[in-house]
């Protein structure tokens, strides 16, 4: 008896060859541009998720794997998200010194006080 496991997921492009070591059979096909970013998108909230879950390094390296994945597929290097990232930095800092924005208080121009 034959049983079938349905993931509809994108994988590492190793996980074929670790399914039939396994004595399985993997049944996959290459995705065509816009597939693979919708794919990508979706990956990254599974990871994103997974991460959230457990808080383990491993899950991290994940979404960053993801992360490269979708910059290479819209064109973009690491340099570039190198660059992007401290220029970010630059403008608006870092998380460093851990800030937390609870409000911000607006004068009003009306006010007669």
């Amino acid at each position: 008896m034959k049983t079938e496991i349905i993931y509809n997921k994108l994988i590492r492009d190793k996980i074929p060859e670790i399914i039939k070591a396994d004595g399985k059979t993997p049944v996959v096909r290459a995705l065509d541009d816009d597939e693979f970013l919708n794919a990508l998108n979706q990956k990254l909230c599974e990871e994103v998720n997974e991460y959230l879950n457990d808080e383990f390094l491993e899950e991290l390296c994940d979404i960053l794997e993801v992360v490269y994945a979708i910059a290479n597929a819209k064109g973009y290097s690491l340099n570039d998200i190198k660059t992007q990232r401290n220029n970010k930095n630059l403008t608006n800092g870092a998380f460093e010194d851990r800030l937390f924005l609870e409000k911000v208080i607006e004068e009003n121009e009306n006010d007669d006080n």
